[in-house]
């Protein structure tokens, strides 16, 4: 038992305790989390810092809105439907057709108007929200993503979460949906998480589940050695979140759309630990050099990126 705590030590690994003390409840002021709990509130957030996101065509807040819906999404063939304060990937349809029989999934299953209806009551009664208070639903734009990850992913959109402390960009990955995951991007329900090197912005290692892995399980590609396209863009980005949000120690998840380039998709207040194992390293130390960090590196994005990609060269 205390070999494997001297090892986890060792590689620098930060457990779940640690970071909630030491790093979300010093860095995350609790009146700030709304403002990435709620992404209709991210987005207009993004919108005054110049971060693009995907354009909302309609957020549902009360059951009498449901009515009359599908007219008023005739314009709109294709877009995603999602909880205001979902987390995790739960309650999200992504659609990309609208049939006389119904709505067409990515899948291609078709869910029937009454369905469809009947899904977004259960988001605005909040089944998928944050503490499950009642919440909203907002149908935005559909991402079509960017062909760099087509190989490597089985349907759905492959995204890149970065964890960003103190407004330096520390560790990435990317998540790629796999059959297991039914297309979703969420590591929980079995898509793959891939280390992605902060200096060169090129995939590392992956883990799907508990196992290290080298290939896609289900395409059979090699997920190593990726060059990721628009990094310094997305780096930026994830910089500006800071400044965007005044929260210390987040997860900014972005993916790359073919038309657009990187596209803020949301920002996790609570960032899962996972990205450690795809990236064969630990958080803590990066964290601590950070803390370490000559302090006129802070004053901006783009010197806060630098810096990171000078120092975390894998």
């Amino acid at each position: 038992m205390f070999d494997i705590l001297d090892r986890l030590r060792e590689k620098g690994i930060l457990g779940m305790n640690r970071r909630n003390a030491e790093y979300i409840m010093k860095y995350n002021p609790r009146p700030l989390f709304p403002l990435v709990d709620n992404k209709v509130l991210t987005k207009q957030l993004a919108q005054k810092h110049g971060i693009p996101t995907p354009k909302i065509y309609q957020v549902i807040s009360h059951h009498g809105d449901i009515r009359g819906l599908k007219k008023k999404l005739k314009d709109h063939k294709e877009f995603a439907l999602k909880p205001a304060r979902g987390s995790g990937g739960s309650g999200i349809i992504l659609i990309v057709n609208i049939s006389d029989e119904g709505f067409v999934t990515q899948s291609s299953a078709i869910v029937n108007l009454e369905s469809f209806n009947y899904h977004i009551s259960s988001i605005l009664s909040g089944i998928y929200s944050l503490g499950g208070l009642p919440d909203a639903a907002i149908i935005e734009s559909l991402i079509h993503p960017d062909p760099i990850f087509a190989n490597v992913t089985y349907k759905g959109v492959p995204d890149i979460r970065i964890i960003v402390y103190r407004g330096i960009p520390v560790m990435s990955m990317t998540r790629l949906p796999t059959k297991a995951s039914d297309g979703k991007a969420n590591l929980h329900r079995g898509a793959i998480g891939v280390g992605i090197d902060i200096s060169k912005g090129e995939t590392l290692s992956a883990v799907h589940g508990s196992r290290i892995i080298t290939h896609h399980p289900d395409t059979g590609n090699p997920v190593q050695h990726i060059k990721v396209p628009f990094w310094e863009d997305m780096l930026l980005m994830a910089a500006k979140s800071y400044d965007m949000t005044g929260l210390g120690y987040i997860g900014v998840d972005m993916v790359i759309d073919r038309d657009r380039g990187p596209v803020l998709l949301e920002l996790n207040a609570r960032p899962g630990l996972q990205i450690q194992v795809a990236n064969q390293n630990g958080l803590l130390r990066r964290l601590e050099h950070v803390d370490r960090a000559p302090a006129e590196i802070f004053a901006q994005p783009d010197t806060r990126v630098a810096w990171a990609k000078d120092t975390f060269n894998h």
